[in-house]
């Protein structure tokens, strides 16, 4: 009797094409940080809250274990041939991002696919790119209220980046993208 494995081609070939599509997106916005860290330094949460795509929108469109981690995976090479000196930020990137969408995934015992669930993990996520940020960015040097927005923004951007892909996700998974699979609705 042959079991199916847990990640099917089927399964990896969608979460290799959303690799690359959101490791375009990932490969722009590292293009873009030195411009950012230059002019508006507390505008870089924003970018760096894109790198929630990944993982998102695998785990919405195939609701399976290791989807999202694969994908961050695979999106995060895409990134590193914009910047190949960039790698391993864009990889350690991928394993956090990805880390954290797994374990809220795993909190639910892979079952719990609501918006909620996909919305604290941004939330989490923010707080950290806050911490990362932080250490990035002199804000000591910026006025009050860039240190207010930095933060703010820092928190509120991987929110926003994660409705963005669980609004893509569903698209995809109206769309007949995602393969018959156990992952539950709500």
């Amino acid at each position: 009797m042959t079991r199916n494995p847990l990640l099917s081609t089927r399964v990896l070939l969608v979460c290799a094409a959303i690799g690359v599509a959101t490791g375009l997106v990932g490969g722009i916005a590292g293009t873009l940080t030195p411009l950012v860290l230059a002019a508006v330094p507390f505008a870089y949460g924003m970018l760096l809250g894109v790198h929630v795509l990944p993982g998102i929108i695998a785990q919405e469109v195939l609701r399976l274990p290791l989807v999202a981690i694969v994908t961050h995976l695979l999106a995060a090479l895409v990134a590193s041939a914009f910047n190949p000196a960039w790698a391993p930020r864009f990889i350690g990137t991928a394993l956090l991002f990805g880390g954290i969408q797994e374990g809220m995934a795993a909190l639910t015992r892979y079952r719990g696919w609501g918006p909620w669930r996909f919305l604290l993990s941004g939330v989490i996520v923010g707080l950290v790119v806050a911490v990362v940020v932080y250490a990035v960015v002199d804000l000591a040097a910026l006025p009050p209220w860039a240190q207010v927005f930095y933060l703010v923004l820092s928190v509120a951007a991987p929110v926003a980046w994660t409705t963005v892909g669980l609004a893509l996700g569903r698209g995809l998974r109206q769309a007949g993208v995602a393969p018959a699979t156990r992952g539950g609705r709500g």
